[in-house]
């Protein structure tokens, strides 16, 4: 392959040993850098300019730097024009290695060194990059709290940039992967229909570790002519459970549908219960509330207490959602 070929395949940028393997020498590149044809971005990588070089660019040298490499975790993910990956300027590209190799850190480019590098990147792309699942995965790993686990590949799954099938394909290939066992119950839930961190917290602080009755998620529901899905519905009961994570809640639109939806529903006797951030964070005390509510309308069941501190018994008319059945 030529130079001139090269050079349109990667962005403008190029290294010193496909130079060679063009029949150049380190003369020819010194000759060019003198001309400012081109510019040093890291040893042995050069770009066909003089100016500040794009991201593509960046991605690209850091590739070739430590080639045979790959664009990794959000550096992929931007790469595949996955949404809420944009990188910051000056921000550094994220490649990965394999495992067994001893590398040089350089700044502007942090490096994953993973088992089997290569097979979980796609090396034939533009450049060469993890595939979307193996990225969101070293992502979502290197969260420090649960939710932004959850969050990194819940996101990905509703945006229909993958499935949960793909990503727990994908974490039986990562037997190293940090948190590995974590990411997989996560998937779990997300498979079941958990779409959101705050979901995520109702169904395992709340419905769960309560005792309530499965709810059925994200599943189509038409009420007096108007489809809606609502987050849980506790359909053998004619409760629905809408779950609102966003902060101050301030659209009139979307303030205006939902008091219409709540009509509807009390047309056809189905009950709407809100609750945000403010009552999942206080999973006893809401428990307790949906339990006393799911009785009055039917379910022999009893609230579990969750452990020796749980409030459930304390939330306001619980009591005998606690102790009848």
């Amino acid at each position: 392959m030529t130079i001139r070929e090269l050079l349109e395949q990667q962005d403008g940028v190029i290294a010193r040993r496909q130079v060679r393997e063009a029949g150049e020498t380190d003369a020819d590149i010194e000759r060019r850098i003198s001309r400012r044809e081109w510019a040093r971005i890291h040893p042995g990588v050069y770009v066909n300019h003089t100016g500040p070089p794009t991201w593509n660019q960046l991605a690209w040298a850091a590739v070739l730097y430590y080639w045979p490499a790959a664009l990794a975790g959000p550096s992929a993910l931007h790469a595949h024009r996955v949404r809420g990956y944009e990188p910051r300027d000056g921000g550094p590209v994220h490649v990965c290695v394999d495992r067994s190799r001893t590398v040089t850190r350089r700044v502007g480019i942090v490096v994953h060194q993973i088992a089997r590098s290569e097979t979980l990147c796609k090396m034939l792309m533009r450049p060469p990059r993890q595939s979307v699942e193996h990225a969101l995965l070293d992502v979502a790993s290197r969260k420090k709290r649960l939710e932004g686990s959850i969050a990194v590949l819940a996101d990905a799954v509703q945006d229909g940039r993958t499935t949960t099938a793909r990503l727990l394909e994908a974490l039986r290939e990562r037997s190293k992967l940090r948190h590995r066992a974590l990411l997989r119950g996560v998937l779990g839930d997300v498979e079941e229909g958990v779409r959101s961190v705050l979901e995520h917290r109702y169904f395992r602080s709340v419905e769960r570790a309560h005792g309530l009755p499965p709810g059925a998620r994200q599943q189509p529901l038409v009420m007096a002519g108007k489809r809606g899905y609502p987050d849980v519905a506790y359909l053998g009961f004619g409760v629905l459970v809408q779950l609102d994570g966003r902060i101050g809640h301030t659209d009139s639109l979307d303030k205006w549908a939902d008091l219409d939806r709540d009509l509807v529903g009390v047309i056809v006797e189905i009950l709407t219960l809100r609750v945000g951030w403010a009552q999942v964070l206080d999973p006893c005390r809401l428990a307790g509330i949906v339990g006393r509510i799911l009785q009055r309308r039917g379910w022999t069941g009893t609230v579990q207490t969750c452990g020796p501190k749980c409030t459930a018994l304390s939330a306001p008319g619980a009591e005998d959602a606690v102790q009848t059945g």
